[in-house]
C-alpha cells in the first residue's frame, strides 16, 4: 500500500495535470540539496524515496577508479582498492553510497525543500503546457472567462490559463466571469515566467469554424470556404464555392429566411457578414468582392505585381470604398491583389491627359506674357506653371494657393492673360503654340477650319468659287458705297450698314468674320466696287 506522503504526491500530479514521477523527483532533489546544506558539504548528494513506507533517505556517492593516478576529485572518487575494502565485489565505475542521517534536518531545510519540490513543479506543469497547445495553434477551443483585467482577459482552458490582449478582441463583445465562449489558439508563448497561451476572438479562423458547424454542407466538404477577410467587430468577407453544380454555395450559407447567418452574426455580437460565390476568374471576382458597389469593368493592370483597376459609377465610388476604405480593403484581402478603384470621370480625366500627354500639344512659355513681371513670373515658376496654356487653364481659387500670389495679383494675371490672347484678336501673327477658337458658320454649327490656321486662311476658306476673298480688306466705305449704287439694295440697309461701320471698329476678327458673312457673295463678287 502506498505512503500518505506518496497519495498526496499522485493528488497534486492530479490537480498540476503532471506526472506522479515528477513531483517525487522534485521532492528528492529538495530532499538531497537541504541534506548537503546541512551538512556544508561539496560532496555529491542524492536522495531516495519509499513509496510503501514514505520514507526519504539522503546518501553521497562516490565513483570507483581503477589507480590513484586517475583520481581527480578526492571527494567524490575512490581507487578500486579503497573501494573494496568497504565492498569487495565493487567494480571499476560502480558507485559506493554512504548514507547521512535526515532526522536532524531543522525547520530552515524544510522551507528549503518546499521552495524546490515548488520551482520543479512549476517547470514541470510549464513542460506539460507547452507541449499540451503547442501544436495545436489554429484550432477552435471552448474556454471560460476566469478574470477581466485593464487590458486583456483572462480565460481558463482547463489545463492552463490563456490571455486574450486587447488587439485580438472584438470592440462588440463584452464579456463576463464564469461565460463560456469560443476562440482560436493562436500561438503559445514560452516566456520566463512560463508559456503563455494567447487566443484570438478576431481572428478569421473563428468565423470559419462557425460556419462549418452551422452550415451541413461545409461540413460535409459540398461546400468549401476558399478565402476569408475579417476586420472583427465591423465586417466580414467570405467567398465561398460548391462541388456540386446543383447546390448554391451562397444559399447554402444564408439559411432559411437566413437562419444559418444569423446565428453566426449573434455570435460574433452583431458583426456583418458578406457572402461572396468564389470564381477563378480574378475580374469576375473582383466584381462580386465590392459588393454591394456595382463595378462598372475590371481590369488588370501588372499581373506580377497582381495589380488590378476597377471602374466604377461616380455615384457608386463612396460605395465601393466604404466607411474609412474597409469595403476595398477587404476584397483586396479576399482577392490577395492590389485595387486601384476609380471613378468614370476620374479614368476620363486620366485618358484625356495621357492623349494630350501622347499629341503633344503646343505649349507656350509663360515668358511670353510681357506684362507680368519678373517677380510674377518667378513665383509661377517656382509652382510649376511653366506654359501660358496652363496659366489660362487656372481658377482665380487655384491661382491664390500659389505662395506670393494674392486677390489683386490674381487680377493683374487675368487681365495680362486677357491681352495677350486679344492681341491676336486684333489681327496680330499669333506664333504656332496659339490656339484659335473655332469658328461658327451662319447655321451656328462649328466650322471646317484648322485650330491653327490664320483668320486670312479661315475667311479665304470660306470663298465659294475658290479663289482668295480679301474680306479683311472690304471697308464699311466699300459697302456704303456698293449701296448707293444699287447693287446691294437688297442684301444690307442703311441702318445696318451704320451698325456695321461701328462694329467693324470695335469687334474682333470673328465679329468681322459674321459681318462679311451676311454679305452675299453676288455682291461682293459681281456689283461691288473693282478691286483690280
Amino acid at each position: 500500500m502506498a505512503s500518505v506522503l506518496y497519495q498526496s504526491i499522485e493528488t497534486l500530479s492530479r490537480d498540476k495535470g503532471i506526472e506522479p514521477e515528477v513531483v517525487v523527483s522534485a521532492v528528492e532533489d529538495a530532499i538531497a540539496l537541504a541534506t548537503r546544506k546541512y551538512y556544508k558539504t561539496q560532496e555529491n548528494m542524492r536522495a531516495e524515496m519509499d513509496r510503501e513506507t514514505g520514507e526519504i533517505r539522503a546518501y553521497v556517492f562516490k565513483t570507483v577508479v581503477e589507480t590513484p593516478e586517475q583520481v581527480e576529485d578526492s571527494t567524490n572518487q575512490l581507487t578500486l582498492a579503497q573501494a573494496r575494502e568497504l565492498a569487495p565485489e565493487v567494480e571499476v565505475g560502480g558507485e559506493l553510497r554512504f548514507y547521512k542521517d535526515t532526522s536532524p534536518l531543522g525547520r530552515i531545510a524544510a522551507q528549503m525543500a518546499k521552495q524546490v519540490i515548488f520551482q520543479k513543479v512549476r517547470e514541470a506543469e510549464r513542460d506539460t503546457v507547452f507541449l499540451e497547445y503547442n501544436h495545436r495553434a489554429g484550432e477552435v477551443l471552448t474556454a471560460t472567462v476566469k478574470r477581466l483585467e485593464p487590458m486583456d482577459v483572462i480565460f481558463d482552458l482547463g489545463k492552463a490559463e490563456a490571455r486574450m490582449p486587447k488587439r485580438e478582441q472584438s470592440r462588440l463583445e463584452q464579456f463576463a466571469v464564469g461565460e463560456r465562449v469560443r476562440v482560436v489558439l493562436l500561438r503559445v508563448d514560452r516566456a520566463a515566467k512560463g508559456p503563455q497561451v494567447i487566443v484570438s476572438r478576431a481572428a478569421p479562423a473563428l468565423v470559419q469554424n462557425l460556419f462549418q458547424s452551422e452550415v451541413p454542407e461545409i461540413y460535409d466538404g459540398t461546400v468549401s470556404i476558399r478565402a476569408i477577410a475579417r476586420e472583427a467587430g465591423e465586417r466580414t468577407k467570405i467567398a465561398v464555392m460548391s462541388r456540386d453544380k446543383d447546390v448554391d454555395p451562397v444559399g447554402a450559407c444564408v439559411g432559411m429566411k437566413g437562419m444559418r447567418v444569423q446565428s453566426i452574426i449573434r455570435e460574433l455580437r452583431g458583426e456583418k457578414i458578406d457572402i461572396i460565390e468564389y470564381s477563378e476568374e480574378i475580374t469576375t471576382f473582383a466584381e462580386k468582392a465590392l459588393q454591394p458597389a456595382k463595378v462598372s469593368r475590371v481590369s488588370i493592370t501588372d499581373l506580377a505585381e497582381k495589380q488590378i483597376e476597377v471602374i466604377v459609377d461616380d455615384t457608386q465610388l463612396s460605395l465601393a470604398i466604404g466607411k474609412k476604405g474597409q469595403n476595398v480593403r477587404l476584397a483586396a484581402k479576399l482577392l490577395q491583389w492590389k485595387i486601384d478603384i476609380k471613378s468614370e470621370e476620374e479614368k476620363r480625366q486620366e485618358v484625356e491627359q495621357q492623349m494630350h500627354a501622347m499629341g503633344g500639344g503646343p505649349t507656350t512659355p509663360v515668358e511670353q506674357i510681357s506684362e507680368l513681371g519678373e517677380t510674377i513670373l518667378e513665383k509661377l515658376i517656382a509652382a510649376g506653371i511653366t506654359t501660358v496654356e496652363e496659366l489660362a487653364d487656372m481658377t482665380p481659387e487655384q491661382l491664390e494657393e500659389v505662395p506670393g500670389i494674392g486677390e489683386k495679383t490674381v487680377e493683374k494675371i487675368s487681365v495680362a492673360v486677357r491681352h495677350y490672347f486679344g492681341q491676336y484678336e486684333e489681327g496680330e501673327a499669333r506664333p504656332a503654340a496659339a490656339v484659335l477658337p473655332e469658328v461658327a458658320s451662319n447655321d451656328g454649327e462649328a466650322g471646317e477650319h484648322s485650330m491653327t490656321k490664320t483668320p486670312e486662311e479661315i475667311l479665304a476658306g470660306e470663298a465659294g468659287s475658290g479663289e482668295a476673298v480679301e474680306v479683311l480688306e472690304v471697308s464699311t466705305e466699300d459697302i456704303a458705297a456698293a449701296e448707293e449704287a444699287g447693287s446691294a439694295s437688297d442684301a444690307i440697309s442703311e441702318a445696318d450698314a451704320r451698325e456695321e461701320r461701328i462694329e467693324a471698329e470695335n469687334d474682333a476678327v470673328d465679329d468681322l468674320v459674321d459681318a462679311s458673312q451676311e454679305v452675299s457673295s453676288e455682291g461682293i463678287d459681281n456689283e461691288g466696287p473693282d478691286r483690280g
